[in-house]
């Protein structure tokens, strides 16, 4: 099951939202401490301008009267508030505290009593009287909705432009992966826009000269091969219509079983070395199965039996060309190496279709199951007669891929060997193009 959070986008995602929490707690935390103490400053200094004020109205001009909230009280007057207790608030401790490093030593700074306007009350040493000076309120009422707007405003902008960066940074690496899985498919890969940081466009410009020099290597190799194929037909043509005119019976029909068999060698070297899309018209796989497993009986009377499980429904078909290949080359190989019962297997799955073929013979040693499908790979050093040249499962493999499909080859667990391969749904209303092309069409449209 894919997650998520296993791609680099979704880790990049979760690295950036958690750092813009963290940054945004942390500076809301420190907005609000520095808030409150600014406050508490600006509250004492405010605090000692009014008090020393008042000192000097009193000793310069004590006939004036004293500006509003502001008065002298009789030391022995009933209003003198408590003294204040440790039970008080933080902020207010911190005031008072404030504001008696502020005054002279000595003076005694006390609150006003909760319910009326706020104030404070001082008596210094030198004081005949409580002056008592209007102070502004610690915790005035805030707005702490409009700051959380804000806040959850500015966090949403942040995350959408780092969202858009790390999808810009990971976008021209996630094309490169798709490219390397395409790659290691055997699909054709087409060159990977050079986007990004420097590093990664090192890195894609290495990953297409790469690309590049391993498809010119392939085709010069099939050219090749399909050269010394096509000039072999005709050599073999004639001889074996010199060994039809041999008088010698038993040495005849020697040499054309020889003959027959590098003609079959041959054929599939052109198969093998084919490159072009597949123009034939797509057929229901199920009815197709059943012709060719009678045909199959048909030609071949001693051959193993053949038992067909279609499950597909006329919905999964496949280009009529490749299909009789991919069958003919494993029904040959179940022939030639496994054991009776073959059975042609063909149902539905959520990744696709599924066409299998299987028999009941030993199959292949784990440890060679990743070489079964390499080209002019022998496994068993006694099959290299009878006109096999290691190329059965190399096409079958080709030939699946180049319509779109994944081929898997396994061993069963009740014995013998086991090739499903699957395609797509789409893979019957392709054009030929997009057969050829295989599923990186799809990627490169979306």
């Amino acid at each position: 099951m894919r997650r998520a959070i296993d791609t680099l986008f979704g880790r990049l995602v979760v690295i950036v939202i958690g750092m813009l929490v963290l940054s945004h707690v942390a500076w809301f935390a420190i907005i609000r401490f520095e808030r409150d103490n600014v406050q508490t400053r600006f509250a004492v200094e405010e605090a000692v301008f009014l008090v020393e004020a008042v000192r000097q109205h009193i000793a310069n001009t004590p006939d004036q009267p004293l500006p509003p909230r502001v008065r002298v009280v009789p030391l022995a007057s009933p209003d003198v508030p408590r003294q204040p207790d440790e039970n008080m608030p933080p902020p207010l401790q911190r005031f008072v505290e404030d504001l008696k490093d502020r005054l002279p030593e000595g003076t005694d700074v006390r609150l006003s009593e909760p319910g009326g306007p706020p104030s404070v009350w001082v008596h210094g040493v030198k004081d005949t009287g409580w002056v008592v000076v209007p102070v502004q309120p610690l915790r005035p009422p805030r707005s702490r909705d409009r700051m959380l707007v804000w806040l959850a405003l500015i966090f949403s902008t942040a995350v959408l432009a780092a969202l858009f960066g790390a999808w810009q940074l990971q976008y021209p690496l996630r094309s490169l992966a798709q490219a390397v899985g395409r790659f290691g498919r055997g699909q054709p890969t087409p060159p990977v826009p050079e986007r990004g940081p420097r590093e990664l466009r090192q890195l894609t410009h290495g990953f297409n000269q790469m690309v590049r020099e391993v498809s010119q290597t392939e085709s010069d190799r099939a050219v090749m091969l399909a050269g010394v194929a096509h000039d072999l037909k005709t050599p073999l043509a004639r001889l074996r219509l010199r060994a039809e005119m041999m008088d010698d019976e038993k040495m005849r029909d020697g040499v054309v079983r020889d003959v027959d068999s590098m003609a079959h060698i041959v054929d599939q070297f052109l198969v093998f070395a084919h490159d072009r899309p597949d123009g034939s018209e797509p057929v229901p796989v199920d009815e197709q199965c059943e012709r060719i497993a009678r045909a199959y009986r048909a030609v071949s009377p001693g051959a193993q039996p053949i038992r067909l499980k279609l499950e597909a429904g006329p919905a999964f078909a496949l280009p009529a060309a490749t299909l009789d290949r991919l069958l003919s080359n494993l029904l040959d190989n179940a022939h030639a190496y496994g054991a009776p019962p073959v059975v042609i297997e063909t149902r539905r799955e959520a990744k696709g279709w599924v066409l299998s073929v299987s028999d009941h013979g030993k199959g292949i040693a784990p440890d060679d199951l990743i070489k079964a499908s390499r080209p002019f790979v022998r496994l068993d050093p006694a099959r290299g007669g009878s006109g096999h040249s290691g190329l059965g499962l190399a096409i079958v493999e080709r030939l699946a891929r180049r319509v779109g499909g994944e081929c898997e080859i396994g061993n069963r667990a009740e014995g013998g060997l086991q090739v499903a391969m699957t395609f797509p749904f789409d893979i019957a209303t392709r054009p030929v193009e997009e057969r050829r092309a295989g599923p990186q069409h799809e990627e490169r449209v979306s």
